[in-house]
């Protein structure tokens, strides 16, 4: 039997590389599929989790990680032998920047070599770990070729972005179309015929060097017009004009604009990260990305610009941040998820630390802070009390908003979470 007849039949054994937010779902995903799904990872507590049923990600529940590990179709296992008895091994681990903003494939490589240490004949490895344009090409193939073996005639290579977004209740991993690039036309079938059974469309592309830049456009094209609405929000701070209006206007023209909003500044995993893989691969290629460069100047100086609006709030009754007890609802990325990487909340709480304010915060889906010093956990919303000011960092629906307006002396709304409120202790963006 061919391997694309094994995974035509649902046969093929699969491996997920990575249980993180991209790979657990995607894993859970395969073996609801009817794949028998090895779930690896180094991380022994998060193998175990997977074991036991209890899922530690939003988008996977803990009924729905049950189902398919007490079928068993999915078992989690930190022994990277098992590749070895595999058909397919998808490779979905982080890539963070470095601090000089650099790419960091350390884990890509270590994953990869990982992979190429048990690679077989007729296998297929899938890499969907975000990366600049050629990663899949220069860094990937030449370590699964070491051993000998040569991808596209004694194994299949293939890159396919994740587009996951944490909390969306609309769209999940099956509903997302899946964009393909092998390195020839069967590691491309291949592909597609895996993501085939598990996902309603299929977006097969010429090369992994195409998919590869496909995420980093979706990506960047946010990043660019987010920076775009920060400075429109800047520019009408100025101007002494409400930019919320001025988007919910511009926005029921129906052609010729797509919404986009100011905030605190950006979080998670792709937006704050992936523009600057395509400058950098950019840059050594000779091109100078200016738009990308100078959003990324934008967004990163906006959580600053929260504290000089905390600051403002503050002036406004005769106090100063130093000594003040502010307190941040939501230090999560984004709404109702618990996800902190990158976050601006923790940028903004680090500045007002600096100035010499009280920090403390609110947030359901994150209990504690370890990477603050010391350790901070979250204070239940009816407990919040003396505070001086408070800032809406992440508007989680959980919160009692009428509750923060009236409780609180004075409340900085980075995302608009009070709308159509217009008491005058309240300090938009």
């Amino acid at each position: 039997m061919t391997l694309k007849e094994r995974i035509v039949s649902r046969q093929a054994r699969i491996g997920v590389v990575g249980l993180g937010y991209v790979g657990l779902p995607l894993a859970a995903e395969l073996a609801r599929g009817g794949f028998h799904v090895w779930g690896i990872d180094v991380d022994p507590d998060k193998v175990a989790s997977v074991n036991r049923g209890d899922s530690y990600i939003p988008d996977v529940s803990d009924k729905e990680l049950r189902e398919v590990v007490e079928s068993g179709h999915l078992r989690g296992t930190t022994d990277y032998g098992d590749i070895a008895s595999l058909d397919v091994v998808d490779i979905c681990v982080p890539t963070p920047l470095r601090k000089t903003r650099d790419p960091d494939l350390s884990f890509v490589v270590s994953a990869v070599e990982a992979t190429a240490a048990h690679l077989r004949p007729g296998q297929l490895v899938i890499l969907e770990s975000t990366t600049y344009p050629g990663t899949t090409e220069e860094v990937a193939r030449p370590i699964l070729e070491r051993g000998g073996l040569k991808a596209g005639t004694d194994f299949f290579l293939a890159f396919s972005p994740e587009r996951v977004d944490p909390g969306n209740k609309q769209y999940a991993t099956r509903d997302i179309p899946k964009v393909v690039g092998g390195i020839d036309e069967k590691s491309t079938e291949l592909a597609a015929a895996l993501y085939a059974q598990i996902i309603a469309q299929v977006v097969p592309v010429s090369s992994t060097r195409v998919a590869e830049m496909v995420k980093l456009l979706e990506n960047t094209f946010r990043a660019v017009n987010i920076g775009l609405v920060n400075e429109i929000a800047l520019m009408c701070r100025r101007l002494d004009i409400d930019v919320w209006e001025v988007i919910d206007a511009a926005r029921t023209k129906p052609f010729g604009f797509m919404p986009f909003y100011p905030g605190p500044g950006l979080g998670g995993h792709c937006i704050p990260v992936d523009p600057f893989y395509l400058s950098w691969k950019a840059r050594q290629n000779g091109f100078e990305c200016r738009f990308i460069e100078l959003a990324g100047h934008v967004n990163s100086s906006m959580p600053e610009f929260v504290v000089e609006r905390v600051a403002d709030a503050l002036n406004s009754v005769r106090k100063s941040v130093n000594g003040s007890r502010v307190h941040v609802f939501g230090v999560a990325y984004k709404r109702d998820v618990g996800d902190v990487r990158e976050s601006p909340a923790l940028d903004i709480m680090e500045s007002l630390d600096r100035r010499g304010a009280r920090v403390s915060y609110t947030d359901p889906y994150v209990e504690r802070l370890p990477q603050r010093v010391p350790a901070l956990a979250s204070v239940p919303q009816s407990e919040v009390r003396d505070v001086d000011c408070a800032v809406i960092c992440t508007d989680h629906s959980a919160f009692d908003y009428d509750a923060i307006v009236g409780r609180m002396p004075l409340v900085v709304d980075t995302r608009n979470a009070l709308r159509g409120k217009r008491e005058p202790s309240i300090f938009r963006l």
